[in-house]
């Protein structure tokens, strides 16, 4: 893959990720008030709105300011990694897509709302966003490139 065609397929992702992100945030937003939970799979799956000041699983709660500076800087460094060529293969693209798109996401809530707006509750587990998923799944498929030695095949992770 050239370096051209993997920078699509980032941005791409990256796209398609933030604006699914803002579709469904909006739609939560719009439709119900804070706290209120919709039981889809009642006591399994629910959509409940939360309005998280903090970070993943609200830890650090009002630090907004340096959410918002860790956020543009690792989108900074992702865009300019991407820019300079040094993506060439579709995993890495997309793992990075993913992280750009959800980071995004979460960094227009904290500019715009001070808080990230949250909406997927399993019960067992912090409710989260379309966003947080996208960053742990792209984050988790650049672990795994990196563990199990396919870094070198797809050159994303060498500095040229």
């Amino acid at each position: 893959m050239t370096p051209r065609l993997a920078r699509v397929l980032l941005f791409s992702t990256a796209l398609l990720t933030y604006l699914a992100d803002r579709f469904a945030k909006i739609l939560a937003i719009k439709t119900m008030f804070p706290g209120q939970s919709i039981g889809v799979l009642p006591g399994i799956f629910h959509i409940t709105l939360v309005l998280n000041k903090g970070a993943a699983f609200g830890i650090l709660k009002d630090q907004a300011a340096l959410f918002i500076f860790l956020s543009a800087f690792i989108v900074t460094l992702i865009i300019l990694y991407a820019w300079k060529g040094r993506v060439v293969s579709a995993a890495p693209a997309a793992a990075l897509g993913l992280v750009l798109g959800g980071a995004l996401g979460n960094l227009v809530d904290r500019a715009s709302y001070r808080y990230v707006i949250d909406y997927f509750d399993f019960r067992i587990w912090p409710v989260f966003n379309i966003a947080d998923s996208a960053i742990c799944i792209g984050v988790t498929i650049l672990a795994l490139i990196v563990l199990t030695g396919n870094n070198a095949k797809c050159q994303s992770t060498k500095i040229k």
